[in-house]
């Protein structure tokens, strides 16, 4: 059993930390509007404009979490020469993330994520549409040799790294293997991909949700038995130490080489509000915990906690280490 006395100290050891985080930025904005009335030209609601909120999302949220659980993130990705880029640029700044190795280039459209969420003045809001806006970064060998050159310049002060693939261009399958070359032992690179985890070489972890994996093993995985088998298999595949299966309102399974699987039950309440950007918090929290020093069972508590905590909010959201340390003090599946 984890012990809570641990999870505290290495949470503690955050502040500080550096980890790099590779991968596809998105900016999430959202629209909020009270229902005025239905529109005579459709049957739809129209909504008074009340504001909008932009907030980092994709790798770019994952940046955001570790800033705010004290760590120092690293970025390294793309964002168009355009409003959302600016945008997005801007909210990642006003959360104390440097944003100096982040490419803007011309032409490529920010990816956005555009919520329209409903509500009265005093009730809470709920999404009524989304529309994204998607862009594909082009197969230019110059603009990716230059991401890796970045990632291997910022790699070599880092504790460990984060990839966050959405399958919108920013990862190759080169600039991981040059990031995990660049990174000083005992420093892990752990992935999260869109359904992409196996074109992306080897690393050292990953964390794919139930349909990742199944999308790998061929099949939804129905037991704890079926994760860790399919798990494991993919394990294998990637040539990693661990894989850490996130469930739902079932919660989280690692998958560690050499060791038995560990099944940790959802944290709080499998009544969710929002899971928007919950796996961002897993990978970041996971990461982040993993160049403070921690285990892999250890790091995949804390990144089960943090999920659980955001899962609660509506919107993306981070967690913060005061969270974090009331979670571990809470959680009924963690020891003394």
């Amino acid at each position: 059993m984890i012990a809570r006395r641990r999870l505290h100290e290495i949470v503690d050891a955050f502040a500080g930390r550096r980890v790099v985080v590779y991968g596809d930025l998105v900016l999430d904005r959202f629209v909020l509007g009270t229902p005025k009335r239905i529109s005579r030209e459709a049957p739809v609601i129209i909504l008074r404009f009340e504001e909008q909120r932009d907030l980092p999302g994709g790798g770019a949220n994952a940046l955001a979490n570790v800033a705010a659980l004290g760590g120092v993130p690293l970025a390294v990705g793309v964002v168009g020469d355009d409003e959302p880029g600016r945008a997005l640029l801007t909210a990642l700044a006003t959360r104390g993330v440097d944003c100096g190795d982040i490419v803007v280039v011309p032409g490529f459209r920010t990816i956005t994520k555009v919520r329209l969420l409903a509500g009265g003045p005093s009730a809470l809001k709920f999404q009524v549409a989304r529309y994204d806006v998607e862009d594909h970064l082009a197969a230019d060998r110059g603009r990716h040799a230059e991401l890796g050159a970045r990632l291997a310049r910022l790699a070599g002060g880092a504790g460990a790294a984060a990839v966050s693939d959405y399958g919108y261009g920013t990862v190759i399958a080169e600039n991981v293997a040059r990031l995990r070359a660049a990174l000083p032992a005992p420093a892990l690179a752990v992935a999260d991909s869109r359904f992409g985890l196996t074109s992306l070489g080897v690393v050292d972890g990953a964390t794919p949700n139930l349909e990742e994996l199944a999308a790998v093993s061929g099949r939804m995985p129905a037991d704890d038995a079926e994760v860790a088998a399919a798990a494991e298999s993919l394990r294998t595949r990637l040539g990693a130490r661990f894989i850490v299966a996130t469930r739902g309102s079932h919660g989280l399974s690692l998958i560690e080489a050499g060791r038995p699987a560990l099944h940790q039950p959802v944290y709080g309440t499998d009544q969710v509000a929002d899971v928007t950007g919950a796996g961002d918090t897993v990978l970041a929290t996971l990461t982040l915990a993993l160049a403070a020093g921690a285990a892999p069972a250890e790091a995949a508590s804390l990144a089960n906690l943090a999920g659980g905590v955001v899962v609660t909010r509506l919107g993306t959201a981070t967690v913060s280490p005061a969270e974090l340390h009331q979670a571990i003090d809470l959680a009924p599946f963690l020891g003394s």
